[in-house]
């Protein structure tokens, strides 16, 4: 055994999955699999598909006479033994197409792969090679009076109807499963209610641009989607088997190429030059109205049918949101539903694509993404859609399954947020200083001639922006999720406010409500929160880092959030503030589970850019950002209160 090769290993490790599966309560950390033997696992899950799965193409009409491309990979054995359907929906093709060419990974969970299913993968409508006309999120709809009716909905119980009734033999049950974009489709694939559809994975779902990936509070995430519009927001006259490639940047440097490119309208002018719908609708919707409401699934989620597995990553840089909202709003509407939980450290869809143990700089322990496919993913797809009981092989399996940053350990509760955790409420303090104690009238009669008690205040220049990162990238990267913010707690346009040691571990658990009490010379501002981790400075460097960096004294990004200051009373109707007024700003910043461990310190920075990851508010109010002339974007100087009557503050959740 010990001559065996890292795939073969890996191989042998991802065969029998069943026995493994067998303890709910959380076995021992799976042994740590290298990047090298994980990649290796992927070729051996190709070899494997090549040699026990044959594939078919098919298009699959829809009620309205539209056909959908769709590529089956069938078990050899099916004309003997009867397998389940796995589906996935996709806008990234389904391909690649024609005989012999076989998917580099037909599912990344090799464990999945082995026990046998009819994986079947759908280019959606308007996308590659199935017909009809794509839309972006496309609206979904309770009512579906005629044939015309369609929407994704529709589309997923056609499809269904059609691969468990005229597709390869199978045994009538149907799962579903998709990452990022194609974890959308199946949110709304649960919609189709189709009896068939007995289990649904949502992971990193899409959900509502608004809050994610376009946007986070109205403010724009500029390098963030970007590059991805590039491509993928490209017009599609015809079906296509491969897009060409979007406009491309003329330097690597994504903080220098924004700044070039100006005010967001220079845009079109430059690049998408008006061909690109999606941008279009971007710019004559800055606001939350109905365009953006329509595209919110989450009020449609009521009356489901099938299990729910909801997967997610803390590091995630895109879809943070819609794992989060997805669950609680399946959760709220379907109180008798299975529907489940997980997140992990990962990156967007990390548990599919690589180990899991690190994160830029920052270590997770032992292969989470392999314990996760193995000990969640597998047996809840195999209870669900093999079992003669369904549902019954994983009773046990607990509610909210979390891995808990800081201490690196998986841990589960019976609801997320957790019940147990207490409100309390962290006071931004005079001299950079963070406390659990509020400001009182007594610190003025302590007052110091080099300390301001009422304020801190800096000059945000739009011309000199704060980056969220030292890399030098055109895109976003995935890893400031966990970068170290000494580069940014060294600038003057930066607030930075931290605890002494702590005397004991700090866990927080569930979501950070940020109440700012600021004002501004101008008449629009962006408000940024970042919560960091701060290590002891003996702290032993990572032989993984990053070559050069040090963790001794690093400030470790574990949340962080935007809020775009003209929506702060309402998302739909913005305003300007007052200039020099002492304005609350209330928003969230999104959840996290994470221990401050003793010895640390718990940071908070505050700041009003974070460029190029979020375009550049003019700071001066106008109707439209996405419309702004070079000349509306001023240098202004923001004040954050921390006084008794202005108490800055962020209410947290401790376990």
């Amino acid at each position: 055994m010990k001559h065996l090769c890292a795939a073969a290993f890996l191989l042998a490790l991802a065969a029998a999955p069943a026995a493994r599966a067998q303890s709910l309560a959380l076995p021992p950390d799976t042994q740590r699999v290298s990047d090298a033997q994980f990649r290796a696992r992927a070729v051996a899950d190709t070899l494997y598909t090549r040699a026990h799965y044959d594939k078919r193409e098919v298009q699959i009409p829809m009620r309205d006479g539209t056909k959908l491309h769709t590529v089956l990979y069938v078990p050899k054995d099916a004309d003997r033994v009867r397998y389940p359907i796995l589906l996935t929906r996709t806008p990234y093709s389904a391909g690649p197409y024609g005989p012999g060419h076989y998917r580099l990974r037909v599912n990344p969970n090799g464990a999945l792969l082995r026990e046998g299913y009819i994986f079947a993968i759908q280019d959606v409508r308007g996308r590659y090679l199935s017909e009809g006309t794509f839309e972006d999120v496309r609206p979904e709809t309770d009512r579906h009076a005629g044939k015309k009716d369609v929407d994704e909905s529709t589309d997923t119980f056609d499809t269904i109807e059609y691969l468990t009734k005229k597709g390869p033999k199978n045994n009538g049950r149907v799962g579903q499963l998709g990452i990022s974009y194609p974890g959308f489709y199946t949110t709304v694939g649960l919609l189709s209610r189709h009896p068939a559809l007995k289990a649904a994975s949502p992971q990193a779902p899409v959900t509502d641009w608004f809050w994610d990936d376009d946007h986070h509070n109205g403010a724009y995430f500029l390098t963030g989607v970007m590059g991805f519009w590039n491509n993928f927001g490209q017009p599609r006259p015809q079906p296509l088997a491969h897009y060409p490639d979007g406009p491309q940047m003329a330097t690597p440097d994504g903080y220098a190429f924004y700044q070039q490119l100006g005010p967001l309208k220079n845009v079109n002018e430059q690049y998408f030059h008006g061909l690109y719908k999606h941008w279009n609708d971007i710019v004559a919707h800055p606001n939350y109205d109905a365009f953006w409401q329509a595209r919110d699934p989450r009020p449609h989620l009521h009356d489901l049918k099938a299990a729910v597995l909801v997967v997610g990553g803390q590091n995630d840089a895109e879809d943070l949101f819609g794992t989060l909202h997805t669950y609680q709003a399946i959760e709220k509407q379907n109180p008798n539903l299975s529907n489940r939980f997980v997140w992990g450290p990962w990156v967007h869809g990390g548990w599919s694509n690589s180990t899991g143990e690190m994160v830029g700089n920052v270590a997770y322990g032992p292969s989470p993404s392999l314990w996760y496919q193995l000990n969640i993913e597998a047996p809840f797809f195999k209870s669900y859609l093999k079992d003669a009981n369904p549902g019954a092989a994983i009773a046990g399996l607990p509610e909210a399954t979390v891995f808990e940053g800081g201490s690196n350990r998986w841990r589960t509760f019976d609801a997320w947020p957790p019940k147990q955790a207490q409100q309390k409420t962290l006071y931004f303090r005079q001299a950079g200083n963070l406390s659990f104690s509020a400001p009182t009238s007594g610190d003025n009669e302590r007052r110091r001639a080099d300390v301001n008690f009422e304020f801190d205040q800096f000059v945000s220049d739009p011309a000199h922006p704060v980056p969220y990162t030292e890399a030098t990238a055109q895109s976003m990267t995935r890893e400031y999720m966990t970068d170290d913010q000494r580069f940014a707690s060294r600038r003057p346009d930066v607030l930075t406010y931290q605890t002494p040691p702590l005397d004991e571990d700090l866990t927080l658990a569930g979501p950070i409500e940020a109440l700012l009490q600021v004002a501004t010379t101008g008449t629009d501002a962006d408000w940024v929160v970042k919560i960091i981790d701060v290590y002891p400075d003996d702290t032993p460097d990572n032989l993984r880092a990053t070559p050069g960096v040090h963790l001794g004294g690093y400030q470790q990004l574990v949340r962080s959030e935007v809020m775009r200051g003209r929506f702060r009373d309402s998302f739909t109707t913005p305003k300007p503030f007052v200039a020099n007024e002492v304005t609350a700003v209330l928003f969230t910043v999104l959840d996290l589970l994470h221990t401050f461990k003793k010895g640390h310190h718990l940071m908070v920075q505050v700041q009003s850019t974070w460029f190029p990851l979020v375009d550049l508010n003019p700071q001066t109010y106008v109707p439209n950002i996405f419309e702004a002339d070079a000349t509306d974007f001023k240098t202004q100087t923001h004040r954050l209160y921390h006084n008794p009557a202005h108490a800055s503050q962020l209410v947290v959740k401790v376990l």
